[in-house]
């Protein structure tokens, strides 16, 4: 039963010729998604890649004796993957989750000419993610299309085999179905 709970949670939804890539925030995830949506870019699924804050911030980092914020990590990767500073979108404000997401998508939508969007998150993400997106985003920006691409998991999560194994993997995959529960109660 383990890998079809896991399973479960896991979705794709391509689209090529998007009008954009939405990298979407998680701070422990960010070098996952920053990856994957420079690789999107660079195989030239869309000419924009968009990014939000979640006013997080990261551990030191030695090269900017600080803490930056995720979102400039991001921005870094995203430049380091190849992708030129101009393509880069940084919509407004704070988010707190991914239904934030979803409404800034929907109210920055026609002011950036959006009517195609291909999300870029963790695989145990994706299902809630893309629910998310065309219940709220599509429904506000009417005629807004949504795919999803998956950021591969690097070593730090559990495979779908043994991930109720460990804390990470039980917070994960257990956690996504707490929060799609209450997703789908509230929104």
């Amino acid at each position: 039963m383990a890998p079809l709970a896991a399973d479960v949670l896991i979705v794709e939804k391509r689209i090529d010729n998007a009008d954009a890539l939405l990298i979407l925030s998680g701070s422990a995830d960010h070098e996952q998604r920053a990856a994957a949506g420079a690789a999107e870019y660079i195989r030239g699924v869309a000419p924009v890649v968009l990014i939000t804050d979640d006013g997080q911030r990261g551990g030191w980092d030695d090269k900017e004796k600080g803490n930056p914020l995720f979102v400039e990590r991001i921005r870094r990767k995203l430049i380091a993957g190849g992708v030129p500073a101009e393509a880069i979108v940084q919509l407004p404000g704070k988010v707190a989750g991914t239904i934030d997401e979803a409404e800034l998508l929907a109210a920055s939508a026609d002011e950036h000419g959006i009517k195609r969007v291909v999300l870029v998150t963790s695989e145990f993400h994706s299902r809630r993610a893309l629910w998310t997106f065309e219940r709220v985003a599509a429904a506000r920006a009417k005629g807004l299309e949504v795919g999803i691409t998956i950021a591969k998991p690097d070593r730090r999560y559990p495979d779908r085999w043994t991930w109720w194994l460990s804390p990470r993997g039980v917070r994960t995959v257990a956690g996504e179905y707490v929060k799609f529960a209450a997703y789908w109660l509230f929104y």
